[in-house]
């Protein structure tokens, strides 16, 4: 999205209608501990191309109390009838326009030289995008000819200085991408224990709403386990006194019935232990395995185990941890306030919210991932799901090694763009960076950052113009 001054596509092909509403460590390897990353303030405000979520609003034209009018589609401006928009200095707002009756409008706001293109057909839509930099209050019209006096103007209000955070009482869920053990390298085998504690905890969704999460060890994805071909993993689930439901973990990487989630149905206040042995080297997904158990999963109970292959992996200079996920909640996308899982949805697969890390802005705002000009990067990639398959991609950069399905013990692939990993499956990807700059991690369904779904890798160093730069290729030498 190259949003300077306004980016506005159309739609008239009159199908679905989008139903978007208003929003609103650890080092992984002994290289990357002596590393000291770039502060995080300014790096992520100066990025000129932004997939974190824009605030949001979906208008649809429409008739009311005998006037042509602007409503508001989900969130805090549903239902209303040419609401007030209300945003932040400095914030990437993104309007979409639908048109719900079938004659000609637009939206267009003077003052920011924004509009989005005209759409015609009933259904027919279109999408524009610009930077709140200037402070006030501003009309928003239709510009097609007398349709704004018969009633088609709304506001928008920019208010000065950002938006704060919720003051909320509510915990920050995300885990850290950076929060992972270092390699195992050269060892023999041995028993690993693992404990686990099912967590459940009001949590910090976006900047003004919260959801109850279910959790491994109070965060999302749950803590990244590292063990090695040949080990016993003796794993002990303790599930508190005051959970409200019984928990259980089904490991991947197990061989055996429900990969451990026989063993481990544990009832509020009680204990399991099961072991097993890790026969097979790969990245895995386990996951939570008690009824519904996409309801657990969704809810954040998913993590990842690695078991490296003897000797370990080919060695890099950062790691990181990174899952995505759905969230099915009963309140439209970009609601305020605490918001309630909705069955009805899980089980008809009708997502309001796709997150990395289990939260919006996890790896943007509050834990991006950081780097430096000629580093080796692997990121540990994996879907909880617990419905959507990805199609990774980090924009601006191109996979060296690809684990194929998460399996260590074939060649890797080269020189891939995109990785899809399933529900339930893991990757990992390994590349060196040779140009500073902002990349964005992504899910290439696109339509996806729009809601919730996206980071930021931050590399400090040389944006080397040999590689890329704006403008035409230098003039040959005579």
């Amino acid at each position: 999205m190259l949003l300077s001054p306004a980016y506005a596509q159309s739609h008239q092909h009159g199908a679905a209608t989008a139903e978007v509403a208003q929003p609103q460590a650890k080092t992984a390897a002994p290289a990357a501990a002596e590393k000291t990353p770039p502060p995080a303030s300014g790096a992520v405000a100066t990025a000129s191309v932004s997939y974190h979520n824009p605030t949001t609003f979906t208008l649809r034209t429409g008739i009311a109390t005998g006037r042509m009018v602007y409503i508001g589609v989900g969130g805090d401006i549903d239902g209303k009838i040419n609401p007030t928009l209300m945003v932040h200095e400095g914030e990437l707002v993104q309007i979409n326009l639908i048109n719900g009756e079938g004659a000609e409008h637009d939206v267009v706001i003077d003052q920011y030289a924004a509009r989005s293109s005209v759409v015609v057909g009933k259904n027919a839509s279109s999408t524009f995008a610009f930077t709140a930099s200037k402070v006030g209050e501003f009309a928003y019209f239709c510009s097609i000819a007398g349709h704004r006096q018969a009633g088609m103007e709304g506001l928008i209000q920019v208010m000065a200085g950002p938006r704060e955070a919720m003051a909320s009482d509510a915990a920050d869920v995300v885990r850290d991408p950076a929060d992972l053990p270092g390699p195992i390298g050269q060892r023999g085998s041995k028993v690993v224990r693992v404990d686990l504690e099912t967590v459940e905890l009001v949590g910090r969704l976006d900047d003004s709403s919260t959801y109850t999460y279910w959790t491994f060890n109070a965060k999302v994805p749950g803590p990244f386990i590292r063990v090695r071909v040949g080990d016993t993993v003796e794993v002990h689930l303790k599930n508190p006194e005051g959970s409200v439901m019984a928990h259980s973990v089904d490991f991947h990487a197990a061989t055996g019935p429900g990969g451990g989630a026989h063993a481990t149905q544990t009832d509020p206040g009680n204990e399991s232990v099961v072991t097993f042995k890790a026969l097979k080297p790969g990245i895995f997904v386990y996951h939570c395995a008690t009824p519904s158990v996409a309801h657990h999963i969704t809810s954040g109970m998913y993590g990842m185990i690695l078991v490296e292959p003897e000797g370990g992996l080919p060695q890099v200079d950062r790691e990181f941890y990174v899952m995505q996920g759905e969230l099915y909640t009963v309140e439209p996308f970009g609601t305020n306030g605490a918001l309630e899982m909705d069955y009805d949805k899980l089980i008809s697969e009708r997502p309001e919210y796709f997150l990395f890390n289990g939260a919006v802005g996890s790896l943007t705002k509050t834990h991006p991932l950081y780097a430096t000009v000629g580093e080796t990067v692997r990121i540990f990639f994996g879907v909880g799901g617990p419905n959507f398959t990805s199609s990774f991609h980090v924009i601006g950069e191109i996979f060296d090694s690809v684990y194929a399905m998460g399996s260590v013990g074939s060649p890797p692939l080269t020189g891939v763009q995109t990785v899809t990993v399933p529900p339930g499956g893991a990757t990992i990807v390994d590349f060196k960076i040779d140009r500073g700059g902002h990349y964005v991690l992504v899910d290439h369904a696109l339509s996806r950052a729009e809601r919730g779904l996206a980071g930021y890798l931050i590399v400090d160093g040389p944006e080397d113009d040999d590689i890329m730069h704006a403008g035409p290729a230098d003039a040959p030498a005579p």
